[in-house]
């Protein structure tokens, strides 16, 4: 019970956080550091498939795991402000409107994602190869669910 109120309240104060700090990072900028976050979660994503296709390196796909999780829990929802729905100055985005007007929903798809995220750091760290494979592919259901919502091709 202790756990869940400390939980909760973290992620009141994150969530307070993270709205006073898009505030503060315009539009543009919002755009280009939210698609920088993705691009490198993409390319530790692609690092651990290489190894689930390859040779299995437990190290490195822990390392990636945890990269992973840290941009999930980063608070990159801040990076999704007003004004964020459509190109900034040189900054393309890819996020439909919808996002914008689902914002229940798109909490709880980023819960799953940090749920996800954090389930693999756990079983990476286990080093048990299968285990993995079966966690990356619920994490990248979880991308996926967002990305068919509220990504445009």
């Amino acid at each position: 019970m202790k756990k869940s109120i400390a939980r909760a309240a973290l992620g009141i104060v994150a969530l307070s956080i993270a709205t006073m700090a898009s505030a503060q990072v315009k539009p543009e900028d919002q755009i280009k550091f939210r698609k920088a976050g993705y691009s490198f979660m993409s390319w530790n994503m692609g690092k651990i498939k290489s190894n689930l296709e390859g040779t299995y390196d437990a190290a490195q796909v822990t390392a990636a795991a945890n990269a992973i999780a840290g941009i999930s829990h980063s608070g990159m929802g801040a990076l999704f402000g007003p004004g964020t729905d459509k190109a900034v100055g040189d900054q393309k985005t890819r996020v439909k409107p919808e996002l914008f007007k689902s914002m229940p929903e798109v909490g709880k798809l980023a819960g799953d994602l940090n749920n996800a995220a954090d389930n693999l750091v756990k079983v990476a760290a286990t080093g048990d190869a299968a285990a993995v494979k079966t966690a990356f592919g619920d994490l990248g259901k979880t991308c996926k669910a967002c990305h068919d919502k509220f990504r445009e091709e």
